[in-house]
């Protein structure tokens, strides 16, 4: 993946191509043929992520000197041909029998006998089946116990049209991850209900300290994608509190949640009535590019606080992207702008029957995944309580 090919209808995270050391293996082709990467992601903790660019700037000073080294070997080796340092006299060129220009090349140490490097196979690609994830998915289980506690292993897709941006993972993403790890003991033993999950990167790192997340999107193979994601990393869910992550499906454009047993990713009757009893946290990670999606989001948003039996709090990730269009001459943000508008709409709501509080979430919580996070990245809260609540506080 040096060399990424795009077209005039893709869009590619800079997640993919900019990630420090990427190599983005390809595993397989999905259900629709699109060609499925899996890449690794390391959890900072502590001061590991001030760790890693103090051992960054040393791993500079010690190319440096590894070139100064390079450099005195070359002079040696010149001097033991014979030509002294400064010596400007010119030396005639060596060639072969046929007058062709013969290169001395420098003659290469032998390799050490044992080494670490893996031959490297052929792997014939085929296209999903049912089975064939069933087969792989067993033997994911099994490497389960090999894999360490720091290290989030995701499948993404790359450079997808914009109906599949939800394949990637994206900054937002990241953003949303860092201030669960940074607040654990808000989390822990909840019940939380992602939206727009994607590749569920953000609904695994959640189910690192709550109790149930319910991880929802829109799509077959997207959905399948995020239950595969869920399984390479079931070692990182919150044992004590018997920490799980569900994938089911919820659209937007639908009012209720599909409960017919016969579409895969559907829910049951006992998982609806726990949404509605005990989600106490709602979370979503850059979902607002659209204006549509925007709507369908914010209409969903208000109609699942409105039926919750207690208050509910939300957590939106966004990263303000910059465009220059014709229609302003000028670089603007109207994506963002139309998400912002929808947010005081919703603070600003009267319905009698939720009151929703709005709040910027200052981005100065502990970094924990590798990423570069901009100043256009913000996380909003967004507090909804049943009036009737309230009512029964003040009283």
């Amino acid at each position: 993946m040096d060399q990424i090919t795009f077209h005039y209808d893709t869009v590619l995270s800079d997640v993919h191509m900019l990630l420090p050391n990427a190599h983005h293996l390809m595993t397989r082709l999905n259900r629709v043929g699109q060609p499925v990467f899996i890449s690794k992601f390391k959890i900072l903790w502590d001061n590991e992520g001030r760790d890693i660019c103090e051992l960054t700037s040393a791993g500079a000073g010690e190319g440096s000197d590894s070139i100064q080294k390079e450099g005195r070997k070359g002079d040696e080796e010149r001097t033991e041909a014979g030509v002294e340092e400064g010596d400007d006299r010119v030396v005639d060129p060596v060639l072969d029998e046929d007058g062709d220009l013969e290169v001395i090349r420098r003659p290469r140490k032998n390799p050490p006998e044992c080494h670490d490097r893996d031959k490297v196979c052929p792997i014939i690609l085929s296209q999903s089946s049912a089975m064939l994830e069933e087969e792989e998915e067993e033997e994911e289980e099994d490497e389960d116990n090999q894999c360490f506690r720091d290290i989030i292993k995701i499948e993404h897709t790359m450079a997808t049209p914009l109906e599949d941006v939800g394949k990637q993972v994206w900054r937002g993403a990241f953003l949303l991850a860092d201030f669960i790890l940074s607040q654990p003991a808000m989390f822990r033993g909840a019940t939380v209900l992602e939206l727009g999950a994607g590749t569920g990167l953000t609904s695994i790192v959640m189910g690192t300290v709550a109790k149930m997340v319910y991880c929802t999107d829109v799509g077959e193979d997207l959905l399948s994608m995020c239950q595969r994601n869920v399984t390479l990393n079931r070692h990182l869910l919150e044992p004590a509190a018997g920490g799980e992550v569900r994938v089911r499906h919820l659209d937007w454009l639908q009012h209720d949640l599909t409960t017919d047993s016969d579409v895969e990713f559907s829910w049951t009757e006992e998982e609806v009535a726990d949404v509605h009893d005990n989600t106490s946290f709602i979370i979503a990670a850059d979902v607002c590019y659209d204006d549509d999606l925007t709507d369908g989001f914010f209409r969903t948003l208000y109609r699942l606080c409105s039926n919750f039996s207690q208050p509910c709090t939300t957590y939106l990730s966004i990263e303000k992207r910059m465009n220059f269009t014709l229609r302003h001459m000028d670089i603007s943000c109207d994506a963002y702008d139309h998400f912002h508008h929808c947010l005081c709409q919703l603070q600003a709501m009267e319905d009698g029957r939720s009151r929703f509080q709005l709040e910027l979430v200052p981005a100065t919580f502990p970094q924990h995944l590798h990423y570069e996070r901009l100043e256009q990245l913000e996380l909003w809260k967004l507090t909804a309580a049943p009036l009737q609540f309230n009512q029964a506080q003040s009283e």
